[in-house]
């Protein structure tokens, strides 16, 4: 089986195709530029420098989210195109569950971060014990909130993902020494690992797949907070 993974939910574009479950090529690319611009060209290199055509796909995996919203969109969007064109499965894998990979041997939980700004994050809460165990499910929080509610787990804590250095400080003013986080080449997101998470996840239809947002895009809130004023 061939599998094509994408990960696009925040500013790092992975990429990877697998083959039996072996790495056959990945592709990571970390600049601040717009996905849309560079997703489908960044997949048809990477195939074209395997010899692949999309016809040799039987299955794409993709981070359905959470993360930025535009960036999930287009990722969610370009991997639904793909398999309803070419007719094969889509499976849809968490963007956090995604970056905590790199605890898997670590003694204690997992906490993998994306910054949602204005001091939120994006978050959620795993251990690994014979596979990855979700303690509790992905959110949309206030930082200093979530960090309150890790400190009363009085257990170690690793924090995965790039943008854990943007709040290392206030962590570490929390937690002390029971904070841990990840190397640089650690913390970027890796689509050959989204894919086999997806190993054992049941295929889904591409016309029904829907990502996982979390919050809803700014635009749509400030909407609908406008219809209720109009409504009364």
């Amino acid at each position: 089986m061939i599998v094509l993974a994408m990960d696009t939910s925040n500013q790092p574009l992975s990429l990877a195709v697998m083959k039996d479950g072996a790495v056959m090529g990945e592709k990571l690319i970390n600049i601040k530029r717009n996905h849309s611009l560079q997703a489908m060209s960044a997949v048809e290199e990477l195939l074209g420098s395997l010899d692949l055509k999309p016809g040799a796909l039987d299955r794409i995996v993709v981070a359905k989210g959470p993360g930025s919203y535009t960036g999930v969109r287009i990722g969610v969007t370009l991997a639904k195109t793909m398999a309803w064109s070419l007719k094969i499965p889509i499976v849809g894998v968490s963007s956090l569950l995604s970056l905590a990979w790199p605890g898997k041997y670590f003694d204690g939980v997992v906490v993998p971060l994306m910054n949602a700004r204005r001091g939120n994050v994006y978050t959620g809460l795993y251990e690994y014990q014979d596979g990855w165990q979700t303690l509790e499910e992905d959110r949309n929080m206030a930082m200093s909130e979530w960090l309150t509610h890790l400190a009363e787990r009085e257990e170690n804590v690793l924090f995965t993902g790039a943008d854990v250095e943007v709040f290392w400080e206030e962590i570490q003013s929390v937690l002390g020494e029971r904070a841990y986080h990840v190397s640089t080449e650690e913390a970027f997101p890796s689509a050959a690992v989204m894919a086999k998470h997806a190993e054992g996840l049941p295929d889904e239809d591409a016309h029904g797949f829907v990502p996982n947002y979390i919050r809803l895009a700014e635009a749509e809130s400030n909407w609908l907070k406008e219809q209720e004023k109009k409504n009364g």
